[in-house]
């Protein structure tokens, strides 16, 4: 049967809550007089638009800062339908995906997670007797009715990088048990021990059947039971929620406790035999569904910290209640991105994007979000009668594996933000992270603009503290410095490029001492090339490293960055 889905999936949060948020940010007012950590420094605005702030410290871990980093902190979710499209399989595997998740490997040890699913998990059949690895059913207006897997699939699923963990995501909307136990049976069976780590029911069911948090809890509860009896899964073995409506604003608003989400999952009694090993929520920031988000759906609006991080902190009580239940790692942003409904072009494909996946990344990590998996796919016919977007990948993909009717085979700058951040991570298990400008208040809402940022949102760092390190909890080991401010290579020749100062002298041990700095760049925040984008003097565009690294070493405690440009700073 033709699957027609609803087309607010993947809908993106920022106009669609817009209400919600503007009391948030009238809510965050009203506590402007509340006592902040103290991370705050003065800021002085040049006539060009450069800023010069002071981070005042304490050097020390701050009392906001986050658990453990997670290793695989930097993942993705790949949409099941393209799965094969980005990965290859085994007679012919996809080189530049392989490339580019061993590189990502090298700098932690340990692999991006990835999981399998998106909207179309919930029309995707097993067949045993499958020829190929994957089959979608495209009928003659190019809609994408259903996907069909055979045991070829597993062995595209076998070409990710050794040690991957995988995540799969079962039809839940078919209401069809037997359907996906077949395709959890095929995954059971046909991958390496190990390597399936999670099941995930239903993708985004908050978008359909009506369910609420009971009835929802009810049919998946004996789901997830009966598949962990059936294959003698170890307890605890399933992500559950993987919902994506914004948490409503103010918390406590009426018809809060009633939205279908991680919190109210378990409170319906989700994990009541120990089924639930993490909660998943999916974000997305804005939306090209229809013709009203897709306006304001720009390069400003996407690159702005205090934005981001109001967007973000909508989620903390969820955060804070999942992990009370289930642990410090509990709780995962399963899928987002910057712009629902495939992205937007000149925006989700630019190196304005790679600045917003940097600052999203560290901020969701700063508030306990233990793992973000960034989805990658092509829009989706009947996802929305009103989108942007028909056909091709996604322009919020990280790279085009293939070519496609909106570009040829390339790496985006966005990849490069998650080079940052696992070379950032590095090898240490014990790193922890705080948002030391502008931070937050003790009650952990951001400082807006009109709470201390005299950036405007433009200005943002972060510290990261391993606690296993010779410097132990007493002082950063790293800072991860960012300049949001839009410089488009548009105005090259007729504008000086901005370029903003920090003063880290509260967070190194001498005045003139020594630090390394790594810096993520292009010639502009409208870049669309993966080409023209360094780290650390390097580019990425086949999956490898081409060029020399380029390091430097500075004395004394002010480091420049340039606007649309991010900087990562090696303290000891």
């Amino acid at each position: 049967m033709p699957r027609f889905h609803s087309p607010q999936s993947e809908r993106g949060g920022l106009l669609a809550s817009f209400p919600r948020l503007l009391l948030g940010i009238l809510a965050l007012l009203a506590l402007h007089s509340n006592k902040s950590y103290g991370v705050l420094g003065g800021a002085t605005r040049a006539p060009d638009g450069s800023l010069t702030i002071r981070l005042t410290g304490p050097a020390n871990l701050p009392a906001d800062a986050s658990h453990d980093l997670h290793p695989s902190l930097a993942s993705f979710s790949i949409e099941t339908a393209f799965f094969e499209t980005f990965v290859g399989n085994t007679s012919s595997p996809n080189l530049l995906t392989r490339r580019l998740l061993e590189t990502l490997q090298q700098r932690t040890g340990t692999p991006a997670e990835i999981r399998i699913g998106g909207i179309t998990a919930d029309s995707t059949y097993w067949n045993s007797s499958l020829g190929t690895s994957s089959f979608n059913f495209i009928d003659s207006t190019g809609a994408l009715h259903n996907t069909t897997i055979g045991p070829g699939f597993w062995e595209s699923v076998g070409l990710l990088p050794e040690g991957t963990k995988v995540t799969m995501n079962l039809n839940l909307e078919d209401l069809n048990y037997q359907s996906a136990f077949d395709v959890a049976k095929s995954a059971v069976e046909g991958l390496a021990s190990g390597q399936l780590v999670m099941f995930e029911i239903g993708n985004e069911p908050d978008h359909y059947h009506s369910f609420t948090p009971q009835n929802y809890t009810s049919i998946w509860t004996k789901w997830a039971d009966d598949l962990t009896a059936a294959f003698g899964l170890k307890r605890p073995f399933f992500q559950v929620a993987a919902t994506v409506e914004d948490p409503f604003w103010p918390y406590g608003a009426p018809g809060a406790t009633s939205q279908l989400d991680c919190v109210s999952a378990l409170a319906a009694g989700a994990n009541r035999d120990g089924v639930v090993a993490s909660c998943s929520e999916h974000s997305y920031q804005y939306s090209v569904c229809d013709p009203v988000r897709t306006a304001v759906a720009t390069l400003p609006n996407l690159v702005n910290h205090t934005r981001l991080a109001m967007f973000l902190d909508l989620w903390q009580p969820r955060v804070q209640a999942v992990r009370e239940q289930l642990g410090p790692h509990a709780f995962v942003n399963g899928e987002y991105n910057s712009v629902s409904c495939s992205g937007k072009n000149g925006v989700s494909n630019t190196f304005g994007q790679a600045l917003w996946l940097l600052d999203t990344t560290l901020y969701a990590a700063s508030i306990n979000i233990s793992r973000m998996y960034i989805h990658q796919g092509g829009p989706l016919a009947l996802q929305s009668s009103t989108q942007l977007n028909h056909g091709g990948l996604s322009f919020y993909d990280l790279w085009f594996p293939v070519q496609n009717m909106n570009g040829p085979v390339k790496v985006f700058p966005s990849y490069y933000a998650y080079l940052f951040i696992t070379e950032a991570l590095g090898f240490s298990k014990s790193n922890r992270i705080a948002n030391i400008y502008p931070g937050r208040q003790a009650n952990g809402s951001s400082i807006t603009t009109a709470m201390g940022d005299d950036s405007s949102g433009q200005l943002v760092s972060y510290g990261f503290w391993d606690l296993g390190g010779p410097l132990n909890s007493g002082y950063p080991s790293k800072l991860a410095l960012l300049n949001l401010q839009i410089y488009n290579t548009t105005q090259a020749g007729t504008v000086i490029r901005p370029n903003s100062t920090f003063d880290i002298s509260a967070y190194v041990k001498e005045p003139m001492q020594q630090v390394r700095i790594r810096r993520l760049q292009a010639s502009g925040a409208d870049v669309k090339e993966g080409d023209d984008t360094l780290w650390a003097g390097q580019k990425y565009g086949t999956g490898l490293a081409t060029g020399d690294i380029r390091e430097e070493l500075v004395e004394g405690p002010l480091v420049h960055v340039q606007a649309s440009e991010a900087a990562l700073v090696f303290l000891y």
